[in-house]
């Protein structure tokens, strides 16, 4: 179990400057898009203006990140729990110029920490990686980019390549290190991501993480950030290939965003015809009703209820938007209506109010019910390589189940 210590920090700001891949480098705008946290009345919240965005928090004094862990821990009942404080935040941990400080208090407390995303722009001198390690720092997600210092003070705008990479190789020799990469293609895609790989093999790091390059709108850029970087991504179809050669090629665990996890079957695990016989558990699909999704999801989702013979009651449509959490309005106004069911479900997280959704999706004149679906079905690359085959499948069952009970509540009742 891992409490969060939130140090806060604002990308770009508190980060050192913008990675040159970083999707928040041209983010516009201030106007809400609208989320499940508004109100029915109004459209805009934190969540969906400053909070998606990463504007408003700042990096938090030392005493008030150490607080809050204390109150937690004095809250909650940890006393038998395998306990880790994770700090994490909105800039880059390592750029948090009070780290050695908490983590100093942690470890006073007998708790091991978690680093959580940190590029190590911030670690200008290896040796801090080191006193990080001498004080219960047991785990690090590194985004690593490449090994290569020149791409790295190209790519990652690390002033200081060498000793982050020199951090990186301690943190790898020492603690549990899952390493992350943005893959941009003709950058770190070819020979210099074997050699990257070969570094962390050779280091001793756990576990990479592949993360695709997103340029576009329709692959999460809907904050009017598009396109970061003149080049085409990688298709999913490629990526997917990518993260599954490496896989065959080193000894590490290795996963992909947003898809997929070649050990674990993830995303949809449950998709997988050797894991059909676990959807028998769930329940009934008794109503009519569509579900609206992203066309990563859209395939596996369909599997699935053609699997537990669902299809003549609930069909799944397809925006033209790569991950569901980050479905617009602007998807809701480009599909097509003629393939709705009086009652649709919507991914929880999609970034569109509940009132706006359901005008526009009952806009030719059919009245229909919109409501929102789990927040999430899968797991993905980012969780999957940390959990066991048979967690996944538990979480993903209890999301379907989830799921057949929204369907069945809002949907329109079959009469028998």
């Amino acid at each position: 179990m891992q409490i969060v210590a939130d140090v806060g920090g604002i990308p770009g700001k508190d980060c050192n400057g913008f990675c040159k891949y970083c999707y928040f480098r041209k983010v516009k705008g201030i106007e809400a898009l609208g989320c499940k946290n508004c109100s029915p009345s109004k459209v805009g919240c934190e969540s969906c203006t400053t909070g998606v965005r990463e504007t408003g928090n700042e990096f938090l004094q030392p005493f008030l990140v150490v607080s809050s862990v204390q109150s937690t821990l004095m809250l909650g009942n940890y006393r038998d729990s395998n306990l880790k404080v994770n700090i994490s935040g909105g800039g880059d941990v390592s750029c948090y110029p009070h780290l050695l400080e908490i983590v100093s208090a942690f470890s006073d407390f007998g708790l091991p920490m978690h680093l959580g995303y940190t590029s190590g722009k911030g670690i200008n001198d290896a040796k801090t990686a080191e006193e990080l390690v001498s004080k219960e720092v047991k785990e690090v997600t590194f985004t690593t980019f490449s090994t290569d210092p020149q791409i790295r003070r190209e790519w990652v705008n690390d002033k200081t390549p060498e000793e982050s990479l020199k951090a990186l190789q301690i943190f790898c020799e020492s603690a549990e290190v899952h390493a992350a990469s943005v893959i941009v293609p003709g950058v770190n895609d070819g020979e210099d991501l074997i050699n990257t790989c070969t570094n962390l093999e050779e280091w001793g790091a756990k576990a990479f993480i592949l993360m695709r390059f997103a340029n576009f709108y329709n692959q999460g850029l809907i904050l009017g950030n598009e396109p970061i970087y003149d080049v085409e991504p990688h298709s999913l179809d490629e990526f997917e290939a990518l993260v599954r050669k490496i896989n065959d090629e080193f000894n590490f665990k290795v996963t992909g965003t947003p898809v997929c996890d070649p050990d674990n079957d993830t995303p949809f695990a449950i998709s997988k015809d050797k894991n059909k016989e676990y959807l028998d558990i769930l329940s009934d699909v008794t109503s009519e009703a569509t579900i609206l999704t992203s066309k990563v999801s859209a395939p596996f989702i369909e599997r699935i209820i053609e699997n537990i013979e669902a299809d003549s009651l609930v069909n799944v449509v397809a925006v033209d938007q790569d991950i569901g959490c980050l479905i617009t309005q602007k998807d809701l106004e480009e599909t097509d209506l003629s393939l709705l069911k009086e009652t649709v479900l919507i991914p929880g997280r999609a970034f569109v109010h509940d009132k706006v959704a359901e005008e526009i999706l009952s806009r030719d004149g059919v009245d229909r019910l919109v409501a929102r679906g789990p927040d999430k079905l899968t797991v993905d690359g980012e969780m999957s390589g940390t959990l066991s085959n048979d967690d996944i499948l538990k979480s993903e069952l209890i999301a379907f189940e989830d799921l057949i009970g929204a369907i069945n509540f809002f949907g329109v009742r079959v009469k028998k």
